[in-house]
């Protein structure tokens, strides 16, 4: 891989009043001038303070930074490619894994996504093996992953695990951003005496890393030294001190390379040096280009002996079939999302619940329409707002993860997203179903089967298009609290405009009552219960139709009526999903 002259700039908008002269925005550079080149079997360190644009360098290196970026990039000569993507391997800093699975299940679901369709079922379970035998993670392969509130693995089993799910694919490229960041000395050494273990066989290895310990920085062959986006020092890690040296900067007391670098790249040359900072950085960014620039450009222009893969045709089709990406995805998504489904919590409330409903329902009579029509508003309204709030989380914690593997070309968004819908309906329905039971019986409701399940017909028919309606929110806004206010405005308006409380709404804003959920799904609700000509003792030796009752009337339960409210609802359950789709088609993807 060889990069040469590549700069980055990024657009800061400027922060004015009402009472400011308004200014155009400023482009800022974060990386200024970088060059550079790593071959197979080497491993190259690139360091620096905080700020200094190392991460955003080796985004740019891994294809995966966007914006005003400009410079030469090649991998065997040629620009990045949906090949070269397939070759790639991508460790994040922040370690991206779902918590419930364990570490065996997390890279076996990894190999089956990722490894060609040419890989038998078994051949893939097999690698995975491979590789956690490889990482030495044998001894935790059946323990959880964990997360913030759930007891798992250590960070640096879990920093080997992400590792794991790249070499999965046996990359000739890995890119790692800080895999040493918040592990002891040990187990940071273990796990660059790893990835030195794979440079050495043939693969190329580029990392950032803060602050290595002498150990870990005699392991580097080649050293990138970055300040503020410029470059400080490219070369050999061994000839890194006499450099500096030769410059006139040379560490007082022995001490660990690392520790100096970081101390030159902030501008301060020894202890008790009077020099300022902002110079001895503009010294070191001059010595570079007058003494080191030269040789890094004549390194760019030897031709390497290497070629692209004869497979490149090959690896730019997906790697699996979409019924298999389908497959695989929705077994994974329900064996991680069932512990959350199903958590205790959320079982006992929803009893809870049910229970406290059947109590102040308790046998209810139809005699006490007014009541009954309570009953069902109330239903209608709590499995209207229950699901919507738990879909709104969905996308937005699942972000990350499908960013990463997404941009890792793992699966198509139309795989993903069918994988996601299909396999919450299990979970999403048993909750809806066991509520409705239990309050149908305590609340002496219609004692017909005809009744009870086209009853529970609409309530698992309502809860589907409020989980559409919250994962399009989620996945429109994508912050949690935004998202969480607009679902609460959102649900409030379709309770308003569902024909129970208000049956005389202004005209200006009657219109809210064709997209409320709550008015159809109420409708459907009482058209399960009563029939259009069933009367009620409304007096003393006096009877009335139950469909001129005020709450029943407003909303109707003629057999157009039910069947306008089908169709509606079908078109609602159909465009909030939709829509959700829609929105995660620009969630960090290049292929959709």
């Amino acid at each position: 891989m060889q990069f040469d002259e590549v700069v980055y700039k990024i657009r800061i908008e400027p922060v004015g009043g009402l009472l400011k002269k308004k200014t155009k925005p400023e482009k800022r550079v974060i990386l200024n001038g970088v060059s550079g080149s790593v071959y197979p079997g080497e491993m190259l360190a690139m360091l620096g303070p905080s700020g200094s644009g190392k991460t955003t360098l080796l985004t740019a290196l891994g294809g995966r930074l966007g914006g005003d970026l400009t410079g030469t990039i090649t991998y065997n000569g040629k620009p990045f490619s949906n090949a070269m993507k397939r070759n790639t391997g991508f460790v994040t800093q922040d370690d991206v894994l779902y918590p419930h699975l364990t570490v065996t299940e997390t890279l076996v679901y990894t190999a089956l996504l990722r490894l060609p369709r040419t890989f038998t079922k078994a051949d893939k379970v097999e690698h995975a093996e491979a590789v956690i035998a490889q990482l030495g993670l044998t001894r935790c392969r059946n323990s959880i992953i964990g997360g913030a509130f759930l007891r798992g693995v250590s960070g640096g089993e879990r920093k080997r695990v992400s590792i794991g799910q790249e070499m999965l694919i046996n990359p000739s490229l890995l890119f790692l951003d800080e895999p040493t960041s918040g592990l002891d000395s040990t187990t940071a050494l273990k796990i660059v005496s790893t990835l030195w273990e794979l440079a050495n066989g043939a693969r190329t290895v580029v990392m950032t890393i803060h602050q290595p310990s002498s150990r870990l920085f005699y392991m580097f062959h080649k050293v990138l030294l970055m300040s503020e986006g410029n470059p400080l020092y490219f070369g050999k890690g061994a000839d890194v001190l006499t450099y500096f040296s030769s410059v006139g900067y040379s560490p007082s007391v022995a001490m660990n390379p690392a520790d100096y670098l970081l101390d030159l790249a902030n501008g301060v040359a020894t202890a008790d040096s009077n020099e300022d900072q902002v110079a001895i950085k503009q010294n070191l960014v001059k010595a570079y280009k007058t003494q080191l620039s030269t040789v890094v450009k004549l390194e760019l222009a030897v031709e390497g002996s290497l070629h692209t893969s004869s497979d490149d045709r090959m690896l730019k089709r997906w790697s699996n079939t979409w019924s298999d990406q389908f497959s695989v995805l929705l077994r994974r998504g329900i064996k991680e999302r069932k512990h959350t489904s199903f958590s205790t919590i959320k079982i006992v409330q929803v009893l809870i619940v049910a229970v406290l409903v059947g109590i102040f329902w308790w046998q209810s009579s139809i005699d006490n329409l007014q009541d009954q029509v309570g009953l069902f508003f109330f239903i209608s309204n709590f499995w209207g707002l229950y699901p919507l709030f738990q879909a709104i989380f969905t996308i937005p914690n699942e972000r990350t993860m499908l960013t990463k593997e997404r941009t890792s070309g793992m699966y198509r968004l139309s795989s993903y997203f069918m994988a996601l819908t299909v396999g919450d309906l299990p979970m999403e329905l048993v909750l809806p179903t066991i509520f409705y039971a239990i309050v149908y019986w305590m609340a002496g409701l219609k004692r017909t089967a005809g009744a009870f399940f086209s009853g529970l017909f609409v309530i698992l028919y309502n809860v589907l298009i409020s989980q559409g309606v919250g994962l399009a929110i989620g996945a429109v806004v994508m912050n949690q609290q935004t998202a969480t206010t607009l679902g609460s405005v959102i649900v409030l308006a379709f309770g308003l405009a569902g024909g129970f409380f208000v049956q005389h709404v202004p005209i200006f804003i009657a219109w809210i009552k064709y997209i409320s959920i709550n008015q159809y799904s109420l409708k459907l609700l009482l058209a399960s219960q009563y029939e259009n000509d069933q009367t009620y003792n409304c007096g003393i030796n006096q009877t009335c139709l139950v469909r001129d009752f005020p709450s029943i009337k407003s909303v109707g339960i003629s057999m157009s009526g039910t069947i306008l409210s089908v169709v509606v609802m079908a078109v609602m359950l159909v465009f909030y999903r939709l829509i959700a789709y829609l929105a995660l088609m620009r969630v960090g993807v290049t292929r959709k």
